[in-house]
């Protein structure tokens, strides 16, 4: 039985501005000089019986979907990988300023999210503001990212159960296989509502360690010894393995930081996005960071780097684990680690949701779609259910830690997605380089955004873009030197060749079609001549850069209706109500 909230989405009055529609992403400007292929694929007709994409997440479920997406296995089983690796002082810097760039990220993220709510986010930003074939191959890349994120968090799962059992660990991966693609299967609101509840619990467990982790080191530990910084002291501390164990947490800190920037995905389903995004955008990363920071500082003062089986080939503990055995209490250990294993099934569907989602918006994106029309299909309850079904199937790579490794297959994993959450960050960059630079060129009032984050004016940009690139090139450092390993490079490297290769793909394909069109098309006879009739020319481009004085700003633009005028109105009524200050707190938490 299909869960149904209101009919699909279609546009409202007459206005060319904005539509309310989610089944197409922007129809991207043709600013190449490239004339349109007809020879590509088509974008699929509506089926007025699946009418794309539902509004049905919450502000409070797209404030704690974001949350999920990045307090997860990134925190509760890539902190071992990280103080293993780098040692207490190399995460702790590392991860704050990852952190920092995320932040600054999210809020350009939130200002294009905001004024065009679409289907696909970024990836659509990145092909409606800088680049048709970078954004072809950007989203493919992302794709590949939630779908293998899907498969570490599956393996990850294989780690955790190790705490308790080493009976066939796959197992586990299975059940939470089918159990993640069930939930994705239905209505959108089911999502928003499990991922809720399960963040809930994580944050809950967050705070929990923070005052555990706290008595933990003033001396409420089996020992009943006082730690301060005792283990940033000892051999090999606090910097371990030199630059290139400080550059290598790099790669842990953004695996776990990614899903941050998937929270614009959740703008084409977001129930009043013009209101709504923006107090996700300014509220959540704050809870991110103070979590992150005070619970690695924790960590990194309770665990010492040298810990047995942190973080190995086979195996890998999490600091939190150990925190709340060192507390004098298994029962509270084996609790500790069944919340992160419900943090990693937390994660995984997040994953999952994410790249449905962006296999949806690849197949329905203008002039032509970049992925096969099958892709664009949805239940009557919203659902993308080839999309889902594709993405889904990319996780059997999880299986492959029956050969080589749970904790080996974990760490190349890590490394795939951390290197791609910061390539997103870094095409995030780009697109608001280019929208702005396009709003101001064009004229356009800055009072006419509906969110702006005045202080990243005009830095913001270029400032994530120079980071991010520096981080991508330098923390593969320890696979080159003292000894180069292959496998690593290749795990920190191989998507900057991949996506070289499918933008120079697209430009070539669009170029091809274009060139056959012409070559078939009627010679043409010029107006002012009695020659004989002229075949026309095609001119070959070695890009498809966006002209940013002509790209249309307008549509897309979303226009708020009946429904999100009530919302804010009742919001408003509770907010200056009796129990205003209680309304405010739960906003703030909720």
């Amino acid at each position: 039985m299909s869960i149904t909230e209101g009919p699909p989405m279609e546009p409202e009055g007459s206005s060319k501005k904005a539509t309310r529609h989610q089944g197409h992403v922007d129809e991207v400007e043709n600013q190449s000089g490239i004339p349109p292929a007809t020879g590509a694929v088509p974008n699929p007709p509506i089926d007025l019986r699946h009418g794309g994409l539902h509004r049905g997440l919450s502000a409070r479920q797209v404030s704690m979907i974001a949350i999920a997406g990045t307090i997860g296995t990134g925190l509760f089983l890539g902190t071992g990988r990280s103080l293993a690796q780098g040692g207490p002082a190399s995460m702790l810097i590392c991860y704050g300023i990852v952190g920092a760039i995320v932040y600054v990220t999210l809020l350009l993220l939130g200002e294009m999210a905001t004024q065009y709510p679409v289907a696909g986010s970024f990836n659509a930003y990145a092909i409606r503001f800088f680049s048709p074939a970078y954004g072809f191959a950007l989203s493919w890349n992302y794709w590949f990212n939630d779908a293998v994120s899907v498969a570490s968090d599956l393996t990850a799962a294989q780690l955790v159960l190790q705490f308790w059992t080493t009976w066939h660990p796959w197992v586990i991966s299975l059940v939470f296989w089918v159990f993640l693609v069930c939930v994705n299967a239905t209505h959108v609101k089911a999502y928003g509502e499990l991922e809720y509840w399960l963040s809930s619990l994580k944050v809950i467990t967050v705070i929990v360690f923070i005052i555990l982790g706290i008595a933990v080191n003033l001396g409420a530990n089996r020992e009943h010894e006082y730690i301060g910084a005792r283990y940033w002291h000892i051999d090999g501390a606090p910097f371990v393995g030199g630059f290139g164990g400080f550059a290598r947490v790099f790669v842990t800190a953004s695996f776990a930081y990614g899903g941050t920037e998937s929270l614009g995905i959740t703008a084409g389903e977001t129930k009043n996005p013009s209101r709504n995004m923006p107090r996700v955008v300014k509220f959540v990363f704050w809870r991110i960071l103070l979590f992150y920071i005070l619970s690695i500082a924790l960590i990194g003062l309770n665990v010492p780097w040298s810990y047995p089986g942190l973080s190995n080939k086979t195996t890998t503990t999490s600091p939190f684990t150990i925190v709340f055995r060192e507390a004098g209490s298994n029962v509270a250990a084996s609790f500790m680690n069944t919340v992160i294993l419900t943090s990693v099934l937390s994660a995984g569907n997040h994953a999952l949701f994410a790249g449905t989602r962006v296999l949806y918006g690849l197949s329905v994106a203008k002039p032509a779609a970049q992925a096969p029309a099958i892709f664009s299909w949805t239940t009557a309850a919203g659902v993308p259910v080839p999309a889902l079904l594709a993405t889904s199937s990319i996780s059997a790579l999880c299986f492959g830690s029956s050969f080589i490794g749970s904790g080996t297959l974990w760490g190349w994993l890590q490394n795939i997605v951390g290197v791609s959450n910061q390539i997103a960050w870094l095409s995030i960059g780009l697109a608001s380089w280019r929208f702005r630079t396009a709003w101001v060129k064009q004229g356009r009032p800055l009072d006419q955004m509906k969110f702006r984050a005045a202080w990243t004016w005009p830095w913001g940009p270029p400032f994530v873009v120079v980071t991010v690139s520096a981080l991508i090139l330098i923390q593969g450092w320890s696979s080159v030197f003292p000894r180069f390993s292959p496998v690593d490079f290749v795990s920190f490297y191989i998507e900057i060749p991949v996506m070289s290769l499918m933008f120079l793909g697209w430009i070539i394909l669009k170029q091809v079609v274009c060139t056959a069109e012409l070559d078939t098309s009627p010679p043409v006879l010029p107006a002012t001549s009695t020659t004989p009739l002229l075949r026309r020319k095609y001119q070959w481009k070695l890009h498809d850069i966006v002209d940013t004085s002509t790209v249309d700003l307008q549509r897309d633009e979303y226009e708020e209706g009946e429904i999100d005028k009530a919302d804010d109105e009742e919001r408003e009524k509770r907010l200056h109500g009796r129990a205003g200050l209680l309304w405010r707190v739960y906003y703030w938490v909720a």
